[in-house]
């Protein structure tokens, strides 16, 4: 013999449906996202090229002094001293 037992729940349309779709989301997504996790943990990080270490070093951002991209980084002419760099560390 089964036994089902009923609760009675209430509340507004917004809290039911946090409640129960919301809710059954979350789980859902907190499921894949642990089981993914697995996954990557094997995997080591790619090593970032030159191009990406030079970028990320905050001495060598040229950044732009007047004008509509004031304050942006000027791609141009980091490019021009990357590449500059690179020549001279050949030799």
């Amino acid at each position: 013999m089964k036994v089902i037992y009923l609760v009675k729940v209430e509340g507004t349309l917004d809290e039911l449906r946090e409640l129960f779709v919301e809710g059954a989301k979350k789980e859902a997504r907190k499921q894949a996202k642990k089981a993914g996790a697995d996954v990557v943990k094997s995997v080591s990080k790619r090593t970032k090229s030159a191009w990406q270490r030079y970028m990320a070093n905050k001495k060598k951002q040229i950044k732009f002094k007047s004008g509509k991209r004031k304050g942006r980084l000027d791609l141009k002419r980091m490019g021009a001293a990357f590449r500059r760099e690179q020549r001279k560390s050949k030799r």
